[in-house]
């Protein structure tokens, strides 16, 4: 099988329209199709099938294209094998939450632009339930994904992680409410009476207050659900309750922080790969340089 054809059909798979397929490879949707055609003669059945006036893959279609991911991770391996020299090439797909695309994924695409340009990202911002639904469907090939050391994720034996980075919780309140301090329990103790703002799509931060919160004695009332942090502070902000905020979040009037420690909520970033796919040069360096830039980071605010 030629494996450019193959790699028309797999971006076809993944993009729903010759026409997609054209603008992003750069080629004619004639060209698409005749690849296509040529590549249905070589392996002996249809690959397609009409689709109203489009078309689409046949179920034999759809399975080839299944193969043609560790086709072509294979070949660019025996590629890289037979000349180390060789620059990595390709386009990776990531699917990651905001904190991480903008404070670990975008430095890592100007490095990219400097220094590998024929490696692209390709970037999706979704939470982890999603993001791990397209890995599976394999719509991506990198999640970026995270959970809490008081609410831990368990992971599918055939994903692989990569830790990136912990990042402190606190308690975030307005300004004019009480001073406290001490233990996580006797801060949140204070707060028991006020109504609680979660995230809307991912149950960990939910998951931590419950936690907390039984330690104080008390049953939070969850009251408000947002995915957004510069949300979650507007809403703060206009007195509708107390939520979780980054520690080193930037301070903003009318909000304040309080530390938790005994226990210390951490969020904790990973990347998440099908395992054995690291391999793919293109995705081994883009790992390499988010693992970088997160160790660059943890430096920097130690001061280490």
């Amino acid at each position: 099988m030629d494996v450019r054809r193959l790699e028309l059909l797999l971006a076809l798979s993944r993009q729903g329209s010759m026409h997609a397929v054209s603008e992003t490879l750069g080629v004619t949707t004639s060209t698409v199709s005749q690849q296509i055609a040529a590549l249905a003669k070589e392996v002996g059945t249809p690959l397609l099938e009409p689709d109203g006036r489009r078309v689409r893959l046949t179920p034999a279609g759809r399975r080839l294209a299944a193969h043609a991911v560790h086709i072509l991770a294979a070949h660019e391996e025996a590629l890289a094998d037979l000349d180390p020299s060789a620059a990595p090439a390709g386009t990776v797909r990531v699917a990651a939450f905001h904190t991480v695309i903008r404070d670990t994924l975008l430095p890592v695409v100007h490095q990219l632009a400097a220094e590998y340009p024929a490696v692209r990202l390709e970037i999706q911002e979704q939470e982890p339930v999603e993001a791990l639904a397209m890995l599976e469907r394999d719509q991506v090939d990198l999640v970026v994904s995270y959970d809490y050391n008081l609410a831990p994720a368990s992971h599918d034996p055939a994903l692989s992680a990569t830790p990136l980075w912990e990042r402190a919780w606190s308690l975030a309140v307005p300004s004019r409410s009480r001073r406290t301090t001490g233990p996580a329990a006797d801060v949140l103790a204070a707060f028991a009476d006020s109504p609680w703002i979660v995230n809307s799509r991912d149950s960990g931060d939910e998951q931590v207050v419950r936690t907390l919160a039984a330690l104080a004695g008390f049953e939070p009332r969850i009251t408000h659900r947002a995915d957004s942090l510069q949300l979650v502070q507007e809403m703060i902000l206009a007195g509708l309750g107390v939520a979780l905020l980054f520690a080193d979040y930037p301070k903003t009037t009318g909000i304040s922080l309080r530390r938790l420690r005994a226990p210390e909520p951490r969020m904790r970033a990973y990347a998440l790969t099908r395992r054995g796919r690291t391999t793919w040069a293109p995705l081994s360096l883009v790992l390499n340089l988010m693992s970088q830039h997160a160790a660059l980071s943890r430096r920097a605010a130690t001061g280490d």
